[in-house]
């Protein structure tokens, strides 16, 4: 079990989190249930899954809560496009969280791409400690 504060994947979740809950604080009041709340719950799930997934024993598990978070991160990436081309989203907001955004999806690219390697490497050695193990 990992402590999810100590990752700066999840940081950079959390800030990203604030930072959309503050922009579609501006959003206009007919969108509250609509696109503010999409919003709103898919840049959380984010920070959410990666601290659910850190919960979990072993990699499988937070590798395939990991999975989530970048679905969740692909979803807001296409609701920041929306907000800007309803013009409920400022360019230079949808820019700066875009980047954010961006350089989040790297970070959670690699870090899955490392939890995935330590799987294999793991179940490699468990297989081939199991083969050493039984008797021919």
């Amino acid at each position: 079990m990992k402590d999810f504060r100590d990752l700066k994947v999840w940081d950079k979740a959390h800030q990203l989190t604030l930072d959309v809950y503050k922009a579609t604080s501006k959003f206009p009041r007919e969108e509250l249930y609509g696109l503010t709340s999409q919003m709103r719950r898919c840049s959380a799930s984010i920070g959410a899954n990666i601290a659910e997934g850190c919960g979990k024993r072993g990699n499988n598990e937070f590798h395939r809560f990991l999975q989530i978070a970048s679905g969740s991160a692909s979803e807001l990436d296409y609701h920041f496009l929306l907000a800007r081309d309803l013009l409920f989203l400022p360019q230079a907001d949808y820019v700066r969280m875009d980047n954010q955004l961006s350089a989040l999806r790297r970070m959670l690219t690699s870090l899955l791409q490392k939890v995935d390697h330590d799987r294999l490497t793991s179940n490699a050695q468990a297989n081939g400690l199991a083969a050493t193990a039984v008797p021919e």
